[in-house]
């Protein structure tokens, strides 16, 4: 099969490059360490130019060959990249947002190969506590492409990671999203804190400790909140309570306890019901199985996994925006 479009989700610390054939079929993907906080660093000559741009470099080794196979593929990129400290800035688009429509807004930036490299724009929620996301937005837009039509009417979806988006959609438009920070700040007390100092690796997932931790997030101990909770990561190692392998796992559970229970409460408060919406889940396996053990607890009981989201949303957005030929849906 020939590839179509060349599909960028370019994060942070993250650029993952895919080379989709018609309907959106990955023929090949790529994994490289070069978000935009992390760009390469050593020169190197491109289409006959040196070149030190990081952005250039990193987009060259990440689908430098596939274009010098097929120089006119069309390149779409979602994320990080599209910010201000990103390559080219592609303004937000305001919440409601019509994830369909994003394709419409695109940015584009001409790299020193020729390629036209189109950037979606991120969301912004203006409110008294602004929130704006970057290629979450395209993933929700991969999730929408499969399901029933009656199935989109009233979502809440969730991305887990380093900032965690809770989104609610309705009619196909982002209304409303919530930013945990909860990966970010785990890594933070674990390789920074006190927390981090009796910690070890363990060589497997401890669900028992993990579970612990949740639990303690739920209970009366946790009604005065995360901050109220976290040492007793530490105090329970003191006391030969958990082991230093556990205590890394139990440190997950409590957090992200803390954010399911504070989710909970809000969506229960929004939707003026005890009923709390099901749920799908976008990200990486292993951490959207400690969100599925720890949002079971918290009694969210329909929750899905969905995959290939990005590779999804950004095959739809490069149709809307007519990069390629719609007869290959």
């Amino acid at each position: 099969m020939l590839a179509q479009l060349i599909a960028l989700d370019w994060g942070t610390t993250s650029l993952r490059a895919y080379k989709l054939a018609a309907g959106g079929v990955v023929l090949e993907q790529r994994s490289l360490s070069s978000g935009i906080m992390q760009l390469p660093k050593t020169p190197r000559v491109i289409n006959g130019r040196e070149c030190a741009d990081g952005f250039e470099l990193a987009f060259d080794e990440a689908c430098g060959d596939w274009l010098d196979a097929q120089p006119d593929l069309p390149v779409i990129a979602c994320g990080m990249v599209g910010s201000a400290q990103g390559w080219r800035e592609a303004a937000y688009c305001d919440t409601p947002a019509n994830v369909a429509n994003l394709g419409n807004s695109l940015q584009t930036v001409i790299s020193l190969r020729g390629a036209r490299v189109h950037i979606v724009p991120g969301v912004i929620q203006r409110s008294r506590l602004p929130n704006v996301m970057r290629g979450e937005e395209t993933q929700v837009l991969g999730v929408l492409q499969n399901l029933p039509v009656e199935a989109g009417g009233d979502l809440l979806i969730g991305l887990p990671g380093s900032h965690s988006k809770w989104v609610e959609v309705v009619d196909g438009c982002i209304t409303h999203f919530d930013t945990f920070m909860t990966g970010e700040v785990f890594a933070v007390l674990s390789e920074h804190s006190i927390l981090g100092r009796t910690q070890q690796q363990g060589a497997a997932f401890d669900g028992r400790a993990f579970d612990r931790g949740v639990q303690v997030a739920l209970s009366a101990d946790g009604e005065l909140g995360v901050l109220s909770t976290l040492f007793s990561a530490r105090t329970l190692g003191l006391t030969g309570e958990l082991s230093p392998t556990a205590q890394a796992d139990y440190l997950s559970g409590l957090m992200i306890g803390h954010e399911l229970a504070a989710l909970a409460a809000a969506q229960r408060r929004r939707r003026n019901s005890v009923h709390l919406p099901s749920i799908i889940l976008i990200g990486n396996a292993q951490l959207c199985t400690r969100y599925s053990r720890a949002l079971d607890a918290c009694g969210f009981a329909n929750v899905t996994l969905a995959e290939q989201a990005t590779e999804r949303g950004l095959w739809q957005l490069a149709l809307a925006a007519g990069l390629i030929d719609s007869s290959s849906r």
